[in-house]
């Protein structure tokens, strides 16, 4: 298969489970690339994500790792044979590469794990309330390039929002819900929305109030997308020049974890909405 220039955060990953494989079992690059009948540069061009490899090299590449999980195995399948153009491809050359590969993550998780201290999460953020906060984030930006920004961010919402929704869980606290990014009326509009689609089956939305005593947990935003499989899945956090993918077993594990005990920290969901709705009235 041609090498690729840039490949995608998903190319990269299926490289990096590939290269997991192999360590696990032991056996160094060249030595894998020999039975694959490869050579130690084409071993390395595909953990690397520069180059694609078939589904037929992907079940030898197991076999030969002794790797037994037949789940994880066609999980790999499926990543190594996708051909996904979706709608962040129209982006591409436009916006930086980590947009793409957080739309394309996105696309392909099986359930949704938010957590959000300071701002209202992107799925659920109006068009307004978007835009003044991608304003602060990239304030030396042309308004043509914000723009792009803003919509990339509302066609992000089709996870949610379209025919096949994908589960989704947030925790967020009320600074987050209090912090007026837009003016009274906008606030009072995305405060509306959390609420509409706080109501979808496929939605929850717990509520960290500032009235809880012992919470230290206020530095530990996060985005956790669940993978086709448990070890393919993902953490994201906030790094300088764009998302930062993490997928560590160990630290996945930790996020888990760490959702988990930020949940048991919120108000219930119904108490949730009926804390939302008193925070619109005040407005």
């Amino acid at each position: 298969m041609p090498r690729r220039k840039q490949p995608t955060a998903r190319q990269v990953r299926l490289g990096v489970e590939l290269r997991k494989l192999r360590e696990a079992a032991g056996l160094k690059a060249r030595e894998a690339a020999t039975l694959l009948g490869a050579d130690s540069v084409q071993m390395s061009q595909i953990e690397f994500g520069i180059a694609g490899v078939s589904e037929a090299r992907v079940r030898r590449l197991a076999a030969h790792y002794s790797c037994t999980d037949e789940e994880l195995v066609g999980a790999l399948v499926a990543m190594a044979t996708d051909r996904t153009r979706g709608w962040w491809e129209k982006y591409r050359g436009l916006l930086p590469t980590p947009f793409l590969d957080l739309a394309e993550l996105e696309h392909h998780c099986t359930y949704r794990l938010d957590v959000e201290f300071l701002h209202v999460p992107g799925l659920f953020q109006t068009e307004d309330y978007a835009r003044a906060v991608s304003s602060y984030r990239f304030p030396e930006l042309p308004s043509k390039e914000l723009e792009l920004r803003v919509g990339h961010r509302m066609e992000r919402k089709v996870i949610i929002e379209g025919p096949d929704p994908t589960p989704y869980e947030l925790v967020i606290h009320e600074a987050a819900l209090r912090i007026r990014a837009v003016d009274r009326a906008a606030t009072r509009t995305q405060l509306g929305r959390i609420l509409e689609l706080s109501e979808a089956d496929h939605i929850t939305v717990r509520v960290i109030p500032f009235d809880l005593d012992g919470f230290g947990g206020a530095s530990n935003a996060m985005m956790y997308a669940g993978g086709a499989v448990p070890k393919l899945d993902t953490a994201v956090r906030d790094a300088p020049h764009g998302a930062g993918f993490i997928d560590s077993e160990a630290q996945l594990g930790a996020f888990r974890t760490l959702f988990r005990m930020l949940e048991s920290e919120s108000l219930e969901p119904t108490r949730s909405r009926d804390f939302i709705h008193q925070l619109t009235k005040e407005l």
